[in-house]
């Protein structure tokens, strides 16, 4: 696609030198343009649409709601819905994860948690100086000043960063990319764990309210993920030294890697679970923090009884009756087990794809699947930025009518290029081999376009 920086109407586009196809409408897992061409969306816009678009039954739904109760504002009302979402929700959640704020969107959500942890520890010992949140670098928590501050994605940060709050960071659960030389994910994982407990006390206790993790990274490094062990050391590290621990979902929840929530996987224990995307499957936004009895009991029972935070769209009783809608089709459809079974299948036929010499690593869980392009597959140099792989794979998957969600900055914030592929997760076995195929055309032209010679 041509790039032209003139403007195209009044929409203040995200990116000005892209082209943007006019979509027309959806239906299933596919997106279909004005002009009639279908795109197989084999990402869920940003792994949101996790039961596909057009959805009748959502529709019929949003329209009986609009007509009884749209919005009220949650610090006066309630409505059934509200109680009904948070209800289900927390029936997805690990055990001990009891109560459910509402907001909008992923960003605010892991934004809530941090001001939950604050508020927590100042509401239990009165003027606490646990404040600081330890978070990652390759990691993305969202694109408010506070989820920036959290996020470690250097690219994303490097604009606003005199804006951020100076949060510590330490090092992923990256495997393929890891600092240490680990040859094994369980070495990786035990070393990554490790680090926390180091800044934890660089920092000192007495400064750290929380820790906040991706189960399986999302856009900064997609489709990584630890083994058990991580998390089992994480749950022990924040409890030896009195730290929340904060479990980012926003892309991983919701059944988008075989399992209700990721953290299933790990057996993990947070005491906070963030999630929004798949949540409404993006029929409306919406997102929430979980957290459990402890925090909630300590600020509104033996507390001040008043969270100090709040938007307007919190607890939108639409918002709310259509998440609760999509997760019920989830639950029956058993649209989590046909995640996890097309997953599989999905990530073994990927592996066919290593014939070509610029695919360096295929990973993930469920339909959450990252692929990272590389120069040479045995020293995994990356591309020069230069060379704009990731647009390259990006436009040929679109010309072969599949959508892919492409990222960069994977080595050093700056190099580095991949996709995740995260389809609806009601795709079928069939689905799978026509997004494959779409795929593999894609990749194939790209290494002609590159010349690239197996190593």
């Amino acid at each position: 696609m041509s790039l032209n920086k003139a403007p195209k109407n009044n929409v203040f586009y995200r990116n000005q030198n892209w082209i943007y196809p006019r979509i027309e409408r959806g239906e299933g897992i596919y997106l279909i343009g004005e002009d009639g061409k279908r795109y197989l969306d084999g990402c869920s816009g940003s792994a949101v649409a996790n039961i596909g678009h057009g959805n009748k039954e959502i529709a019929e739904y949003a329209k009986e709601q609009i007509e009884r109760v749209a919005f009220t504002h949650l610090s006066r009302w309630t409505v059934d819905t509200i109680e009904k979402a948070a209800e289900r929700i927390v029936s997805w959640c690990p055990e001990g994860l009891a109560h459910v704020y509402f907001v909008s969107g992923g960003s605010e959500a892991t934004e809530t948690a941090m001001k939950m942890a604050r508020q927590y520890f100042v509401e239990r010992d009165g003027r606490s100086s646990k404040w600081k949140v330890v978070s990652k670098w390759y990691s993305y928590h969202g694109a408010t000043i506070g989820s920036l501050s959290m996020t470690g994605s250097i690219g994303r940060r490097k604009l606003y960063d005199p804006l951020l709050t100076n949060f510590p960071k330490i090092n992923q659960f990256y495997h393929y990319r890891n600092p240490w030389g680990a040859e094994s994910l369980e070495e990786t994982s035990i070393l990554a764990a490790k680090e926390l407990e180091a800044e934890i006390l660089r920092q000192g206790p007495d400064n750290v309210a929380a820790f906040i993790s991706e189960p399986v990274i999302g856009s900064a490094a997609p489709g990584a993920y630890p083994e058990k062990i991580y998390f089992q050391m994480v749950r022990e590290i924040c409890d030896k030294y009195d730290v929340l621990f904060i479990m980012d979902e926003v892309m991983a929840g919701a059944g988008r890697t075989g399992k209700k929530m990721a953290s299933e996987h790990f057996d993990a224990k947070p005491d906070i679970l963030v999630l929004a995307k798949g949540l409404s499957s993006g029929y409306t936004p919406i997102g929430v923090a979980v957290c459990n009895s402890e925090i909630f009991n300590t600020i509104m029972v033996n507390g001040s009884g008043n969270f100090i935070h709040g938007h307007t769209y919190a607890g939108n009783p639409l918002s709310c009756g259509i998440a609760d809608k999509v997760m019920e089709i989830v639950e029956r459809e058993n649209y989590i087990d046909n995640c996890a079974v097309q997953g599989d299948y999905l990530l073994e036929k990927l592996q066919k794809l290593y014939q070509y010499p610029i695919v360096g690593d295929i990973r993930g869980k469920g339909l959450m699947i990252g692929i990272e392009f590389v120069k040479d597959q045995k020293t995994k140099m990356p591309y020069d930025v230069t060379d704009n792989v990731k647009g390259k794979i990006t436009n040929n998957c679109l010309e072969e009518g599949l959508v892919p969600y492409p990222g960069g900055g994977s080595v050093d914030g700056v190099r580095g290029d991949h996709i995740l592929l995260a389809p609806p997760i009601n795709i079928t076995k069939d689905e799978v081999d026509i997004m494959y195929d779409k795929l593999e055309k894609a990749i194939e032209k790209t290494v002609k376009e590159l010349k690239a010679v197996r190593p």
